[in-house]
């Protein structure tokens, strides 16, 4: 990807919680690229702390938040209190970033898709999780027709619209009605680590899967869930993308390109920082056999693969304040990942097979 825009590029934050540090660091990692312009907290006490941590000037209102000339804002408060900022923010024409989900309900995402189409928010949202490196890799196999038209994917990776939104950019679908059948189950587990690290001692805790069935007809997305998956170094995050000539396994392709040869392949990171190199570590590049199907942005910069993927959000959100492409992801997408999650939880609630229907943003 060729960076063509000026730097750097100016935000300013709403928020200052634990997600919202992924922002800062990134700008802090990079301040060549990216600038913080303010930050807006209502407790006086927690925007001083987070203007001394992170040397963003806090502010105390939108208008001020305007007033330090940011291209766009990141929102990133509790998805339950998400309207009354974004209603501020469209009053001050604003260019809003979101974090995901843009609303917590359906009654909720018609709102904000109200916003969108009646009172001139110009809305894109932070879904990062298509980007991540390994997933952009896998992606850029797909999209270069290695295993043919993809027919089936299973997602164990993300909870609720993160996990619908991989399952989608997998399969290529984007507002097709699907069939849907889900189901919840509890069972014991290991903990994990926190946000905090680990506790005190070991010890066994109730965990939620979810596994839900989406059927587009010819295509079939299977999604699987545990809560304990994020953190936990006993649970694994697991793909298995299925075409007509072959597929996508975890950290494996296998693929028949030319009849009676089966190849298989393995996806491998390539960095910097070790076995002697003193360029510092980082990821560079991620291959698929001899192929290079994912090269990093932002060389040289140490950041973890979500970061990365923010980063780039950041990047595309500044393009598009400078006529450069589309943007990041826009709400239509954001909401559709929402309202499939939704209609999942309601499918594994009542026991029912809900049918999706076309919703307003689905064009």
């Amino acid at each position: 990807m060729t960076d063509t825009t000026p730097l750097p590029i100016r935000f300013a934050i709403v928020g200052g919680g634990w997600r919202a540090e992924f922002f800062t660091r990134i700008a802090k990692a990079m301040p060549d690229r990216f600038k913080i312009t303010g930050v807006m907290l209502r407790d006086p006490a927690k925007a001083a702390a987070f203007s001394a941590k992170w040397g963003a000037p806090a502010v105390e209102s939108y208008e001020a938040l305007a007033k330090t000339d940011p291209e766009f804002v990141v929102l990133s408060v509790d998805r339950m209190v998400r309207l009354e900022p974004l209603k501020a923010l469209a009053e001050l024409k604003l260019w809003v970033l979101c974090e995901t989900p843009p609303a917590p309900d359906l009654a909720s995402l018609m709102e904000v898709w109200s916003l969108v189409e009646n009172k001139g928010l110009r809305l894109k949202v932070a879904e990062q999780y298509f980007q991540q490196p390994l997933h952009a890799a896998r992606m850029k196999v797909i999209a270069d027709g290695r295993l043919g038209k993809v027919t089936s994917a299973r997602v164990s990776i993300a909870h609720a619209f993160h996990g619908v939104s991989l399952m989608r950019k997998f399969l290529g679908v984007l507002y097709e009605d699907t069939t849907i059948r889900a189901r919840r189950f509890v069972s014991q587990a290991l903990e994990g680590p926190t946000r905090d690290g680990w506790g005190e001692a070991e010890r066994m805790v109730p965990t939620k899967q979810m596994l839900g069935e989406f059927d587009y007809g010819d295509k079939l997305g299977l999604f699987d869930f545990t809560d304990v998956q994020y953190r936990s170094p006993v649970h694994s995050h697991r793909a298995v993308i299925r075409g007509e000539r072959g597929e996508i396994a975890d950290l494996e392709m296998r693929t028949m390109e030319r009849f009676g040869h089966p190849l298989v392949q393995k996806f491998r990171r390539e960095g910097t920082g070790e076995d002697g190199n003193l360029d510092g570590f980082a990821l560079e590049r991620i291959y698929c056999g001899d192929q290079e199907v994912w090269q990093n942005p932002f060389p040289g910069v140490r950041l973890m693969d979500d970061e990365i993927a923010i980063a780039l959000v950041l990047q595309q959100m500044g393009e598009r304040m400078r006529g450069i492409g589309r943007g990041p992801y826009g709400f239509s997408e954001a909401a559709q990942d929402q309202y499939l999650n939704l209609m999942m939880a309601k499918a594994a609630d009542t026991g029912e097979t809900i049918r999706t229907t076309r919703q307003p943003w689905a064009h």
